[in-house]
């Protein structure tokens, strides 16, 4: 078979604090593993996947920044050029949650294209130890205008859907992306992406 007409590149960032879940969501999304014993990033780790959303092939390209502070020297180049980004805290760590407005104005500082669209997800629903309501967290992504959804990392739930939900919104952004030159005479219409959710009822699209 040959390779899908990709109709854009896109560079989508993964950030929040350290032990969140960042990579194990990443792993999940595009080597569909799971690895409780998963080690803390160092610097920086990047994956490519492409993935068809409304018969549209992207091709992503998703950076997995550590959480620590030792590595912020990384940051301008890491945020430079994307255009969708995932916020990630742990729904059992309130620690977490409560230093997304700092993750948010570092992405502010450092994002180069001012509508980069951003994904809230509340990983790690899987536990019982649940310090963060899925309210807390709608209102967050209700207040700062981002997507939100929970997630596991462990058992699958919600991941596909994130990662769809932001790709979507990002091609529905005009401007945002720039179309890839061998994909020729796509329009973006409302045919194109029907105003419908992809992933039963576990994304709220803000």
């Amino acid at each position: 078979m040959s390779d899908p007409e990709i109709l854009t590149t896109l560079k989508i960032l993964i950030i929040g604090e350290s032990s969140v879940g960042k990579s194990s969501l990443l792993l999940r999304f595009t080597d569909d593993t799971f690895d409780p014993e998963q080690s803390a990033t160092i610097g920086v780790d990047f994956k490519v996947k492409t993935i068809n959303v409304d018969d549209n092939y992207a091709k992503l390209a998703i950076w997995d920044t550590a959480g620590q502070e030792r590595f912020r020297t990384l940051t301008p180049s890491y945020y430079r050029g994307a255009q969708g980004v995932i916020l990630v805290y742990d729904v059992t760590n309130r620690s977490t949650f409560a230093k997304l407005d700092m993750w948010l104005n570092e992405l502010d500082t450092y994002s180069t294209k001012s509508d980069i669209v951003k994904m809230l997800v509340g990983n790690k629903i899987d536990k019982e130890k649940r310090e963060v309501t899925r309210e807390e967290g709608m209102k967050f992504a209700r207040k700062h205008a981002m997507l939100f959804i929970e997630a596991s990392a462990k058992t699958k739930d919600g991941v596909q859907c994130a990662f769809e939900e932001l790709v979507q919104k990002i091609i529905q952004t005009p401007g945002l992306w720039e179309m890839d030159q061998r994909a020729h005479g796509f329009s973006v219409t409302n045919d194109n992406f029907p105003d419908r959710g992809l992933c039963g009822g576990y994304c709220s699209v803000i």
